[in-house]
């Protein structure tokens, strides 16, 4: 499964800038993820940008005061080149559509630059230009709390569906059935998530039933953690451990867990890939052990061969060739 963060995003606009003819003059955002595209590629470049229905009527947005020139005042009439863009395509439908559309403000065809920062395949015929190929099946930061691999996912509560408790409201008592009954959502999903799978108490059960509820997030299983205190969890170490059990032996393809090395430990015991909301990486198994084993190393020659048994495992023993080649010192 292939992830993209709003960071990698932005990485692939940066290395992709070349790729765009100089002489475009706005950029066109396709509602509502190509918006996020298209505000990286303006302020990048600084050019000028807005959304594919204010294009239809003509309207542009306006600009920050450190960020005006001439360049930047120009009118849709007077545009050189205009770049149509959406975060991603797959079948080309919503591309076409906003052909259609842009066709309506009245501008030439080769005027119109039509470009996805992500695509299934390199060419397409509703688009000029794909920035960076990601295969199906994909999932991107953006959209990962409203997408279809929910219905086949374990979700972790705290520091995923809502903040995480602080050290104050974490007591076991009082203040943490307050905390229960008022948590502040963090990431709300729009679709039924398989199991929640997190490592509250079981005691808590009602209480978290009644919050879920009051959020309007569905699911079908919510799996806790069976111990009698919230100290005999932290004896135990318990978090990483459960998680992983229950998520090797469901037909979970993929669990999405807060914490970076809880994430690291559960793709390592279940075998299978876990998504990291804090560090936004998607681990896989075998990128789970080389993790774990560069943070277990002592010596700096013990994390250097960490690191190139990472590089060789990513990027095939052709591809680190190729990367020794270009970061080779010259004698």
């Amino acid at each position: 499964m292939y992830y993209r963060s709003i960071a990698d995003m932005n990485s692939t606009i940066a290395r992709n800038l070349h790729r765009l003819p100089r002489d475009i003059d706005l950029v066109v955002g396709i509602p509502r993820s190509g918006i996020l595209a298209a505000n990286l590629v303006s302020l990048t470049a600084n050019i000028q940008m807005t959304d594919l229905d204010s294009f239809v009527a003509g309207k542009t947005f306006s600009c920050g005061i450190t960020k005006r020139s001439a360049a930047l005042q120009r009118t849709i009439p007077e545009m050189r080149r205009i770049l149509i863009l959406d975060d991603s395509i797959n079948g080309g439908s919503a591309m076409q559509e906003a052909s259609i559309k842009a066709a309506a403000a009245g501008i030439a065809r080769d005027q119109l630059v039509f470009a996805a920062v992500y695509g299934t395949y390199e060419r397409y015929d509703e688009a000029d230009l794909v920035l960076e190929v990601v295969p199906q099946p994909r999932l991107f930061q953006w959209n990962v709390m409203h997408h279809k691999f929910l219905s086949q996912s374990c979700v972790d509560i705290d520091g995923v569906l809502c903040f995480d408790p602080t050290s104050e409201e974490n007591d076991d008592g009082p203040a943490y059935l307050q905390f229960l009954a008022q948590a502040r959502p963090l990431y709300v999903p729009t679709r039924k998530i398989a199991y929640l799978v997190t490592s509250r108490l079981e005691k808590y059960r009602a209480q978290t039933e009644a919050w879920l509820a009051a959020q309007g997030i569905h699911y079908g299983e919510l799996i806790m953690l069976d111990l009698p205190s919230k100290e005999e969890r932290q004896r135990l170490a318990a978090h990483g451990r459960f998680k992983a059990e229950f998520y090797r032996r469901s037909d979970a393809v993929l669990f999405i867990e807060s914490e970076h090395d809880q994430a690291v430990n559960i793709a390592k015991l279940s075998g299978k890939p876990v998504l990291c909301i804090e560090s936004q990486q998607m681990i896989s198994p075998n990128s789970a052990w080389l993790l774990a084993g560069l943070k277990q190393a002592k010596s700096v020659e013990g994390r250097q061969a960490m690191l190139k048994a990472a590089a060789r495992a990513m990027l095939g023993e052709r591809g680190y060739q190729a990367l020794k080649g270009r970061v080779r010192k010259p004698a």
